[in-house]
């Protein structure tokens, strides 16, 4: 493994100089075949997508919807709008919403913590309608901030028009923009991702049947830890699954599944499960550096040091198909000369990944450190020498 890294870090490319030659490309896996409308799996550690179909065409959301409706909770947490130990209302409204259910009702003051247990856990829709008028003010207001979000997100093809999934005109996603939220949902709040790892709950005074998260996986695969499931007439039946694997030299391998329009309960299970084992399995996770490890140390001029260190704040880590590790190459295309001053985090270049002649992954390069801008004397030094240069 040391070799092979070794050899990865090896070939540094500056704009204007040629690529090196590429090695043969090689095969890669075919997915397994996923009864589904639309299906999408993504590594997210290495940040890549490793199979899909149909990942852009609209479909209904049903209550994979409250994946967006937890997001806007849990910033509204954050930012101390509102806490978990805080009793919310049950309005009427909330009260007579039909569908999957936490059986709430408007006698009761529901802490907020409970309400994300019963809209997660039991997809409650009256939970959900009261976390939405709790944050938002209004049902209608609060959709407009489920799209405000999207829109900030990139999520390019999707519209909300209610917070908890029912069908109506208009009220679509796509795959790829539900791996976008699935992934954001995870890195921006992972405090709470609890939630979606919970098997049962059941609020005090409502119906014991209705205690189990209907995430099957939850269940089967020790490694599954979320997220959520969808059902409607016209979305058919949908899960949005994560899973959670360690490997030797990579740590921790998180992997998405997005199963869309399947025929039962059951099938979206052991759909998303095919995916997911397959994702692990046909793909070898490569860690190309360390945390804060730095990629190169190009020099710098009119700076008060020599040197600049370039990375990632992350690991890189990359997905290749199995048995292919010792065959990456990698580029580093950035400016040239690298002139002074560098804020910390500023961005420098891209590392470019490539297996044959494709581009695995482009993994854009920050400052790992400032560099200030050096004094008058140290500015028309190095300007003479880059005027001889």
């Amino acid at each position: 493994m040391n070799r092979i890294l070794s050899t990865l870090r090896s070939l540094v490319v500056s704009f204007g100089v040629a690529s090196c030659a590429l090695v043969a490309q090689a095969q890669a896996p075919q997915p397994p075949e996923i009864a589904a409308r639309a299906y999408m799996l993504v590594d997210v550690t290495a940040g890549q997508t490793l199979a899909g179909k149909d990942i852009d065409a609209p479909v209904e959301q049903a209550s994979l919807t409250k994946l967006m409706t937890g997001y806007l909770v849990f910033d509204a947490l954050r930012a101390k709008k509102i806490s978990l130990q805080q009793k919310l209302p049950v309005s009427v409204r909330a009260w007579k919403m039909p569908g999957s259910r936490m059986f709430i009702d408007p006698k009761m003051q529901v802490p907020v913590d409970d309400l994300l247990k019963g809209m997660i856990v039991q997809s409650g829709n009256d939970a959900t309608v009261a976390l939405a008028e709790g944050v938002g003010g209004t049902v209608e207001n609060f959709v407009k901030l489920m799209n405000d979000q999207a829109r900030a997100l990139g999520m390019k093809n999707t519209a909300y028009k209610n917070p908890e999934g029912l069908t109506e005109a208009g009220h679509t996603t796509t795959a790829r923009d539900l791996s976008i939220l699935a992934s954001r949902l995870m890195q921006d709040f992972p405090e709470y991702m609890h939630y979606y790892a919970t098997k049962q709950y059941r609020y005090e005074g409502t119906p014991a049947s209705n205690s189990n998260n209907r995430n099957l996986l939850l269940y089967r695969d020790p490694s599954v830890d979320g997220l959520k499931t969808g059902h409607t007439d016209a979305a058919g039946y949908c899960l949005v699954a994560t899973a959670k694997r360690e490997f030797p030299n990579v740590g921790a391998r998180r992997l998405v599944s997005i199963v869309l329009g399947a025929s039962s309960e059951n099938a979206r299970a052991n759909e998303s499960q095919k995916l997911l084992n397959w994702g692990y399995t046909a793909f070898d996770a490569v860690k190309l550096f360390d945390v804060g490890q730095s990629v190169d140390t190009p020099a710098v001029w009119k700076g008060k040091a020599s040197q600049l260190k370039i990375g990632r704040p992350e690991a890189i880590v990359v997905a290749v198909p199995s048995g292919s590790a010792g065959k990456l190459t990698t580029q580093i295309v950035r400016p040239d000369p690298l002139v002074a001053p560098f804020a910390q985090g500023q961005a420098i270049g891209t590392l470019k990944v490539v297996l044959g002649d494709q581009t695995v992954r482009e993994v854009p390069l920050v400052a790992l450190e400032a560099v200030e801008q050096a004094g008058l004397l140290g500015r028309a030094w190095d300007g003479i020498r880059l005027w001889i240069k």
